[in-house]
């Protein structure tokens, strides 16, 4: 089963499963339904077209009551749906926290533990749940995103200790950027909508400058998400696959960083690196300290 097959990477592996001789269950929200028909994916007795909202426990469960009566339930499941915000930690709301723990963490864990039970039973199981650079370090104004990212590493991880005893493997896909127009759907939140607008806003150069940054990166990668599914699909059928898999060159070179720099040089190496940094915190123009006014 794959979550949120109707677009980027999901729709990527939802062309290559129904290709392939798996008996396939494609799911996305009711509102992406139609993405199916648009791109030439039908039903057929080997592949199932299902409205799948991860953050709804009705929707879940009649999924996997399904694929149980039908099918004997689910051998692989692939959690790929996935939201991402972009907002300051300032800019955070109670609602975007929300969502964004709900979709990327949250809907995962709880398609895990449906499905648990029948893999137990056979003593076979493929969970692959799709991570991100994010999950390994954490940009500015993708804060929640990475929070979401870095929770599914952690569980995903103990998950992988829990399950080996019933030959359940685990793997976490971290992707880096991929060549794709995916950072437009990219959410703000209200204040950081208004900050990123506005050059006066004091967070405005971080939001101007990382948003130009992601986006010049995705369009230069030689990434595709075709290229990343296919190692996602090499890695099901690997008999024994990586906890952790960095699906493209710059998660690979980022995970290496990690390992073999001293903290403190990796995180002051990141921070020199990063786009326009020399005028962020910078007083908006027109703006003068309290201290350097005249009294008069």
């Amino acid at each position: 089963m794959l979550t949120g097959a109707s677009a980027g990477l999901g729709l990527s592996l939802a062309r290559l499963l129904c290709d392939s001789d798996y008996r396939v269950i494609l799911t996305a929200r009711q509102s992406s339904m139609k993405r199916f028909d648009e791109m030439g994916i039908h039903e057929s007795n080997r592949v199932w077209l299902r409205p799948l909202d991860v953050t709804l426990q009705n929707e879940r469960e009649a999924v996997m009551k399904e694929a149980a009566q039908e099918w004997g339930g689910v051998d692989v499941l692939i959690n790929n749906a996935g939201v991402a915000y972009r907002a300051v930690i300032e800019h955070f709301t109670e609602a975007g926290r929300e969502e964004q723990m709900d979709v990327n963490f949250r809907g995962p864990m709880e398609l895990i533990q449906l499905a648990l039970p029948g893999m137990r039973q056979k003593r076979y199981g493929r969970i692959i749940n799709i991570s991100s650079v994010s999950g390994l370090m954490a940009m500015p104004t993708m804060g929640l995103y990475s929070a979401s990212k870095f929770a599914l590493e952690g569980a995903t991880e103990a998950l992988w200790y829990e399950v080996r005893p019933w030959n359940i493997k685990v793997t976490l896909v971290q992707p880096g950027f991929i060549h794709s127009e995916s950072f437009r759907n990219t959410v703000y939140t209200e204040q950081s909508r208004i900050a990123s607008e506005n050059p006066l806003d004091p967070y405005y150069q971080q939001y101007h400058h990382m948003a130009e940054f992601i986006e010049k990166l995705m369009h230069r990668s030689f990434s595709t998400p075709e290229k990343v599914a296919q190692r996602i699909i090499h890695t099901i059928r690997e008999p024994n696959p990586p906890l952790r898999l960095p699906a493209t060159f710059d998660a690979f070179i980022f995970a290496l960083l990690r390992r073999v720099l001293p903290r403190n040089i990796y995180h002051w190496m990141l921070f020199c690196g990063l786009p326009g940094v020399k005028c962020w915190g910078g007083e908006a123009p027109g703006v003068m300290h309290r201290s350097s006014s005249k009294v008069r």
